[in-house]
């Protein structure tokens, strides 16, 4: 019984202090630990075989476009992965919404994105029914573009129940403002039904890019006015990103992107 009782004691005296302690190192390193399970970033995007998706044909210049709900992003894997000839040049990223909404992740994204030698450009998500000038204010105040950046962009989907001639005037405010403060004439962003709705005919001297997912035969064939870029798929697939990312081409060859640039 005694030979028992030393060594339960022992135990006690080696078992005890180790638990303590390995309680106190994770204790010590909890937060970190659940700081990175948070942010989901432990793991990284895995590769994909492929861009997931059919591309335009005799289309040289490929882009995406992003915004926070793509997570945390691999810039360097990002404008590494090379499928037939076939990579990623440019990036359009968001960075305001409305009057006072920032995109969170846009300040990284587009440091990162310019420093994996990316051609950037940055977006805001208009509202019609909001003031167009305060909204202009919120882009100018996040946005800082330099030498080699493509023009700021205006992504208008919506019409929130104003009419065409109050989304066109809203529209005018907006990109008068940003074009006095980076001297570039803003591209105009929207898909084919809301152009046809309410832009058509109107603001032809500003790039445009343009969303068509399932109208591809109208891009070949030039039934619409001329744009610059596409936005052709929301189900790219691009090592660096997790899930699904719109993909565009440019319409034209890397040098005359170039020329559109700060």
């Amino acid at each position: 019984m005694k030979v028992k009782g030393n060594v339960n004691l022992l135990l006690r005296l080696i078992v005890i202090p180790a638990c303590l302690l390995f309680v106190l190192l994770l204790i010590i390193k909890a937060p970190a630990w659940i700081s990175q399970v948070l942010q989901h970033d432990v793991i990284p995007a895995p590769a994909v075989s492929s861009f997931g998706i059919p591309m335009p044909k005799g289309y040289t210049v490929h882009g995406i476009d992003v915004s926070k709900h793509q997570g945390q992003i691999d810039w360097r894997r990002v404008s590494l992965m090379n499928e037939n000839g076939i990579r990623v040049t440019f990036v359009f990223i968001k960075a305001t919404e409305g009057i006072t909404r920032q995109d969170d992740k846009f300040s990284k994204n587009w440091k990162q994105s310019a420093q994996s030698g990316l051609i950037r450009g940055a977006y805001h998500f208009y509202y019609p029914s909001r003031d167009a000038g305060k909204q202009a204010d919120n882009f100018i105040h996040e946005v800082h573009l330099s030498k080699g950046d493509l023009p700021p962009v205006i992504d208008i989907e919506m019409s929130n129940g104003k009419s065409s001639e109050k989304i066109r005037e809203g529209i005018t405010v907006f990109i008068a403002r940003l074009e006095k403060q980076y001297k570039v004439k803003p591209v105009i962003y929207t898909n084919i039904h809301f152009y046809e709705t309410h832009l058509n005919g109107y603001f032809a001297e500003y790039p445009l890019w343009i969303a068509g997912y399932f109208d591809h035969e109208r891009f070949y064939n030039e039934f619409i006015t001329p744009w610059a870029w596409w936005q052709h798929s929301e189900q790219g697939r691009v090592d660096g990103i997790r899930g699904k990312v719109d993909f565009n081409v440019f319409n034209g060859d890397i040098t005359k992107l170039k020329k559109m640039c700060l």
